[in-house]
């Protein structure tokens, strides 16, 4: 009988209460690389490439330099459980949602460590303490074993490394990736987390390119 009654709905020309649904939800909004005329081709100096573009690349870094953040390092277990852990340092990390749990950090589309976080399709945020400059720098760089005199566990649900003495750690499954220009963000879905109870752990800052201390 229901499916009787929704063909002559349709027959005569009435939606059905899915379809009107249906065309009621907000359309998704469309999601786009940066356009050829939006940025300077590759390898052009900035004081040419970045003519037609209503900001300087070097004093858009400058300003938006004064922004503090925390710092973090985010990675991945091996896709198939064979290959190395990867991770990278990273300050473009941000809670997105309570319910759901969400998280957001923002990669570069040209990184090396992407492609190996989304076939792992999981990752780990590791917030960094006041001392642990040097293990950030450690993840900056790019081509060398990062892991190597690393101490670091399994989180507990994904498997990601979960790096030693961390004052925080976050562990997640990669719910979506949207583009943003020349970064990809990825969202990630929180399955656990953890962090220390000592209300006098402090955060590692980074302010105009240097690493920096909270202060009470």
């Amino acid at each position: 009988m229901a499916a009787t009654a929704v063909r002559y709905l349709r027959s005569v020309g009435a939606s059905t209460a899915a379809e009107q649904h249906v065309e009621t939800m907000p359309r998704r909004p469309h999601l786009r690389a940066v356009g050829d005329d939006e940025r300077s081709e590759m390898g052009v100096p900035p004081a040419e490439g970045w003519g037609s573009l209503p900001v300087d690349p070097g004093e858009f870094r400058a300003v938006l330099g004064h922004f503090a953040s925390g710092v973090t390092v985010v990675t991945a277990p091996g896709a198939d459980g064979r290959d190395a852990p990867v991770g990278f340092a990273c300050q473009s990390f941000a809670s997105l949602s309570l319910d759901p749990p969400l998280v957001t950090f923002m990669i570069a589309r040209t990184s090396t460590t992407w492609p190996h976080i989304a076939r792992a399709g999981v990752f780990c945020v590791n917030v960094l303490g006041e001392d642990q400059g040097p293990l950030c720098m450690g993840f900056a760089v790019s081509g060398a074993d990062k892991f190597a005199g690393v101490s670091y566990d399994a989180a507990p649900v994904t498997g990601s490394p979960r790096l030693a003495s961390v004052p925080a750690w976050i562990d997640c499954r990669i719910q979506a990736v949207h583009t943003g220009g020349d970064h990809l963000i990825v969202v990630g879905k929180v399955e656990a987390l953890g962090g220390v109870e000592d209300e006098d752990a402090a955060p590692l800052l980074f302010h105009r390119g240097k690493f920096g201390r909270f202060t009470h």
